[in-house]
């Protein structure tokens, strides 16, 4: 059974009860209107709970899902409709009553036949992971690729005009990277090359992050040696090529169509509006994916609970892929409505993690 964390910031967000201090009744009148309002999306009623086989009145029933709503974990979307529960509820019943049990051998089969096809690379294995869950789940799949954590055999600098030059970086894994960077005024073609040589005679077997972080001390000495222009290119160029910015990390998201298809009445085409529009905002989702880095397990974020969909309502399951050196590189999850299946997505998820770290140790 897979494990999973919440936001440690749910009680600050949200004045409501810990599932102990509901008695019985209320906790499986609670269980009910969830659960139905999970598999349906409509505001659930006092008979719809009773016909499930309860020994209490529709009158009975009425009054505890009324006392619920003023405990905040159930709403009323119209005066005559029934209830439906509030993020504070979904929240409440993913944490105290949720049973999540494991992926199905048809499902287990169906993730590892599309990530493992013959000759797939790491990458394609990504896209395919964003695809199948959107598949499998019905909401949009998201990943985000990891900061790449190789170290670094060899750098060259070309200059292609007079403030632009193309960094050539090779490394250990023997991928080739070529990043077009502006350059210092006035650098001058032995700058360029200084720099080059000041880069690869400390920059060899090392990631960018850790290059980083190790020159900057250095490069105070060094100033005095080096030509000015070449110096500040060597800063500015690895402020540039560390991947621990999120802005330049890739985000795939697949599976958008899957969002509309229960969008017929009009708030529900405006929650999909700004769901989508939650989809644009890269930076926010991206951080928002690495924030699972710091969770055992997958992760689930619920509309309020992050500013990213306080308006539009959405939810995201998320589980972080790693290494075999247990190191976290990146994550991947399912982004819906908040009432996403989370019985289901949550295994789903995390299988597809584990078998993207797999996948990462060939």
């Amino acid at each position: 059974m897979p494990k999973f964390t919440t936001s440690s910031s749910i009680s600050a967000l949200f004045e409501s009860p810990g599932i102990g201090a509901l008695d019985e009744r209320a906790r499986d009148i609670f269980r009910r209107v969830v659960e139905t309002y999970l598999e349906t999306g409509e505001p659930v009623g006092s008979r719809t709970v009773s016909r499930g086989g309860m020994a209490l009145s529709a009158a009975s029933i009425r009054n505890t899902m009324q006392d619920l709503t003023e405990l905040g974990l159930l709403a009323a979307p119209h005066t005559s409709a029934g209830r439906l529960p509030t993020h504070a509820g979904l929240r409440l019943f993913v944490d105290g009553l949720l049973e999540v049990g494991d992926v199905g051998e048809d499902e287990r089969r169906a993730i590892e036949t599309r990530l493992t096809g013959k000759g797939r690379s790491f990458e394609e294995a990504l896209d395919q992971a964003s695809s199948l869950l959107s598949g499998l789940a019905g909401g949009a799949g998201v990943v985000v690729t990891p900061a790449r954590d190789y170290g670094v055999k060899h750098v060259e600098f070309v200059a292609l005009g007079p403030d632009q030059a193309l960094a050539v970086m090779v490394f250990e894994d023997g991928t080739i990277e070529n990043r077009l960077m502006r350059t210092p005024p006035g650098l001058t073609p032995s700058a360029m090359q200084e720099a080059s040589n000041f880069l690869n005679a400390r920059l060899r077997g090392r990631t960018l992050a850790e290059a980083k972080s190790e020159i900057g001390g250095e490069l105070d000495q060094a100033r005095r040696a080096l030509d000015i222009t070449a110096a500040r290119l060597v800063e500015d160029g690895l402020a540039a090529w560390t991947s621990d910015n999120p802005v330049e990390r890739a985000l795939i998201v697949r599976g958008r169509a899957n969002l509309l298809q229960d969008a017929s009445a009009r708030e529900d085409l405006e929650r999909v509006r700004m769901l989508f529009d939650d989809l644009e905002q890269k930076e926010r989702l991206i951080g928002l994916l690495d924030d699972v880095r710091e969770a055992e397990g997958v992760r689930i974020f619920i509309g309020a609970e992050t500013r990213l969909f306080s308006l539009s309502g959405s939810a995201l399951i998320a589980a972080p892929y790693m290494s075999g050196r247990q190191k976290v590189v990146g994550a991947i999850g399912v982004i819906g409505p908040a009432r996403l299946n989370y019985a289901r997505i949550i295994p789903l998820v995390d299988y597809t993690a584990r078998m993207l770290g797999r996948i990462l140790d060939g």
